[in-house]
């Protein structure tokens, strides 16, 4: 059976594109290690490695804006996957609808769209 080439990148790390299964938009990209792999296969939640934190974590846990998986692509080298996602509210930790919110206009980037949740009001304190 194929399977993602984990072991192709010294970190164990592949990088993976997401796509909202409704517009087809590409609404983020992340990194999943072979445990947050097995982990979206086992749930059917979009789970991912967070480099910054470096753990596991599940895509809208604390702020309930979840991604149920509806589809998984796999490149031709196995080293990059497709998640085409249900998503629920906000991919973008900044409250945008995706994280690809900015556009370059003339040499400086403008915001292409509002922020559709206030992020900050989700956060613990």
């Amino acid at each position: 059976m194929i399977q993602p080439d984990f072991e192709k990148f010294e970190d164990g790390l592949i990088p993976v594109v997401v796509q909202n299964a409704d517009s087809l938009e590409v609404i983020m990209h992340a990194y999943t290690n072979k445990e947050a792999w097995e982990k979206t296969l086992e749930t059917g939640l979009a789970t991912y490695w967070s480099r910054s934190r470096q753990e596991i974590w599940v895509k809208g846990l604390t702020s309930g804006h979840t991604q149920k998986i509806k589809d998984i692509f796999i490149d031709c080298d196995r080293d990059t996957l497709l998640f085409v996602v249900q998503q629920s509210g906000a991919a973008c930790h900044l409250g945008y609808q995706s994280c690809f919110f900015r556009r370059l206009d003339s040499n400086d980037w403008t915001v292409d769209n509002p922020p559709i949740v206030d992020m900050k009001s989700l956060r613990k304190k």
